[in-house]
């Protein structure tokens, strides 16, 4: 199995970070019919910064870089660990992703292994997330690595 480790971000790779966060963030709920897409990503770094006040400062905040077994980068992981809206215990993974260039290598089972481990060492008992069902791919990588649908939304177009 390929693996990888996690790092801390730097302040330079934080701010690529969040610009691309805020624009593929915005994107799929555009995408979902759930926001405009004017004010999309104005929308989507607010609530960033709402999650992340201090930055790579904030408590209780995961927010780490991916790398292989040659210290090269693969993918980007944030998990919040304390979030208002899950039980005691479960952590949050908002955002997952395995850099374009190196997907398709099993990189996106190894990123979720470590995330998860991550999560578990800082006292963690479980990992909940969100995907979009047209994301067939992560839907698939989830439920191979053993999460269960809890809720699920649906729409209709009428």
């Amino acid at each position: 199995m390929t693996t990888v480790t996690l790092r801390e971000m730097t302040p330079t790779e934080f701010d690529e970070w969040q610009d691309e966060l805020a624009e593929g963030y915005a994107a799929e709920q555009v995408a979902a019919g759930r926001w405009p897409w004017e004010g999309s990503v104005r929308r989507a770094r607010e609530e960033s910064a709402q999650l992340l006040p201090q930055g790579l400062a904030t408590e209780r905040m995961l927010v780490r870089f991916a790398v292989d077994a040659d210290g090269e980068p693969v993918g980007r992981a944030w998990v919040a660990l304390d979030p208002p809206h899950c039980l005691p215990g479960v952590a949050f993974l908002y955002d997952i992703e395995v850099l374009e260039q190196r997907r398709g290598q099993g990189f996106g089972r190894a990123v979720l292994a470590a995330t998860e481990d991550a999560a578990r060492e800082a006292g963690a008992t479980a990992l909940e997330l969100n995907v979009h069902g047209r994301n067939a791919t992560a839907v698939a990588l989830y439920d191979t690595s053993g999460y269960a649908v809890v809720t699920q939304q649906m729409r209709k177009p009428l």
